[in-house]
């Protein structure tokens, strides 16, 4: 019964190497000058923390993968840990492939009553590693199997790299590796 889960403020993270976590949002705190800080994860040698994002234990949340694949578990199904561990490989989460890392993850408060939290945001942005761009509904990733769902089609040697969320009015900067900008 998800009712019986309390609802509170987590945070996730997720390391290059396809380790994540939940930690409860209160875990950080402001760290006034001079201070040493708190340590949110540790980590193997060669891993970085590659995205973090806040959440509710009741939110959605949708993992992005380069070859355009989407899966979607809640908040709670994501395992809380201390601060000193380094988490649970996501493929014990996801259904995603030997050559599949997730490249962005989105925070859907409700599929089904969009608008309350973020009224103006009802789309979705895609970049690709080709420069190309799409842009999707937020609705349209309500029903999404437990293997995932193609979120969009790639050619052979793109993937995806990007996500956002969107008015579907706003302005979107792309920048390529030589330093270049597109509006």
């Amino acid at each position: 019964d998800e009712s019986l889960i309390p609802e509170e403020n987590s945070m996730i993270t997720l390391t290059e190497k396809g380790y994540i976590k939940r930690l409860a949002a209160d875990t950080y705190k402001t760290q006034n000058r001079g201070g040493v800080g708190v340590k949110g994860i540790s980590t193997n040698e060669e891993d970085n923390v590659k995205l973090m994002v806040n959440v509710s234990t009741h939110d959605y949340i949708l993992f992005f993968t380069n070859k355009g694949k989407v899966y979607r578990i809640k908040g709670y199904e994501i395992p809380e840990f201390n601060r000193q561990s380094k988490g649970l490989p996501i493929i014990n989460l996801l259904h995603i492939e030997k050559d599949e890392y997730v490249s962005s993850i989105i925070k859907i408060s409700s599929i089904i009553k969009i608008g309350k939290d973020e009224p103006e945001l009802k789309y979705l942005l895609f970049a690709t590693k080709k420069g190309v761009v799409k842009r999707t509904a937020i609705e349209d990733f309500e029903n999404i199997r437990q293997t995932g769902k193609m979120s969009i089609t790639l050619k052979d040697d793109d993937e995806l790299i990007a996500v956002k969320k969107t008015t579907g009015e706003n302005k979107v900067l792309l920048g390529s590796t030589n330093g270049r900008m597109v509006l």
